[in-house]
């Protein structure tokens, strides 16, 4: 339920309507401040709420029920887009955010080498893989710990902000000290368990989504890390699993506009592992821009051929330079910089 508030109506009001809400009806009234419009979305069990009785509030213009079961990802609660601060980076503002990497971290030399072409060419972030999840327990896992300070390093050396995705709350503390934006692969979207311990965590939290998982899916776990207290959530598309095999995923470029009318939450798109393939990288993030995301993760790799992991999909620092470029165009028809 949200109730939309009069025009001029001062936070002192707004305060006492929250207060006499919550301590009536047992629920929590958040209170939102837009450009425009003040609204307070209640959250909890709302069924014994009665209506007019909100409608007969003094500072209450009309009262709506929500429908979805998504709240504090809602942008009927939230009317304005949310902007995620990351360092001086700002996700969700007219600059598209371009994170970019290994797909994993596999030495010192290596991780800071990527970091400093990526940062020449214009990249915002710097991605990479400490711990991965992979489908065979053969394949390389990672360097783990040691993969998060070598990114740390690279930061010192270019003053690039870390991404790097989580897989299980016992690394929160080493993420915690390391890492700059916290990701959450396809594979833990509904790993409610860590999603409930980032939502305690006060720094930024990247949320794929997951190789079958409905957009609604994806706004409930968002979901999970808001109700702990997070609220910077940005949201990623990264391909959703088809029948159609001619990719290593199917990039649901739909999901963009979708969630930007569902939600207040910048979207970021990963075009290397929707097509998986280095070659399809430059026309998904082309067609990612002019629908409407807010940010790119794309791996970038000094050799993909000898890669542990995801070579094929992999630019090599020349190419992502050439990437750039011919990405700024696109940024400028739609009225964003890059």
């Amino acid at each position: 339920m949200i109730l939309v508030l009069k025009r001029g109506t001062t936070r002192e009001k707004v305060e006492e309507l929250r207060t006499w809400i919550e301590a009536t009806y047992g629920v929590i009234a958040s209170p939102i401040f837009g450009s425009d419009t003040t609204v307070v979305g209640l959250i909890g069990d709302t069924s014994a709420i009665e209506m007019p009785a909100l409608e007969m509030q003094e500072n209450v213009e009309r009262v709506m029920k929500v429908s979805e079961p998504f709240k504090r990802a809602n942008r009927k609660f939230h009317p304005d887009d949310s902007l995620v601060r990351i360092g001086s980076l700002t996700a969700g503002g007219q600059q598209i955010l371009v994170a970019a990497g290994p797909c994993s971290v596999e030495s010192e030399d290596q991780v800071c080498g990527i970091a400093k072409a990526v940062s020449a060419a214009g990249a915002g972030m710097l991605r990479g893989g400490a711990f991965k999840p992979r489908t065979s327990p053969y394949a390389f896992q990672g360097l783990r710990a040691e993969g998060l300070m070598y990114m740390k390093k690279a930061k010192g050396h270019t003053g690039l902000p870390v991404v790097s995705e989580i897989t299980n709350p016992s690394q929160i503390e080493l993420f915690n000290e390391f890492v700059d934006v916290v990701q959450v692969g396809a594979r833990n979207m509904q790993n409610f368990e860590l999603l409930k311990e980032l939502g305690r965590l006060r720094k930024p939290i990247l949320l794929k989504r997951g190789f079958s998982n409905t957009v609604e899916e994806l706004l409930m776990s968002a979901e999970y890390v808001m109700n702990g207290g997070n609220p910077d959530v940005i949201l990623c598309e990264r391909g959703i699993r088809t029948f159609e095999t001619s990719t290593r995923n199917t990039l649901d470029i739909s999901a963009i506009p979708v969630i930007k009318r569902l939600s207040h939450l910048p979207v970021f798109v990963d075009p290397s592992h929707a097509g998986g393939a280095a070659w399809l990288v430059e026309p998904l993030a082309k067609a990612a821009i002019a629908a409407g995301a807010d940010g790119l993760i794309i791996e970038v790799h000094n050799d993909p051929k000898h890669a542990l992991s995801d070579g094929q999909q992999s630019l090599t620092p020349d190419q992502f330079t050439a990437l750039m470029e011919r990405l700024r165009p696109v940024a400028e028809a739609v009225g964003r910089t890059l």
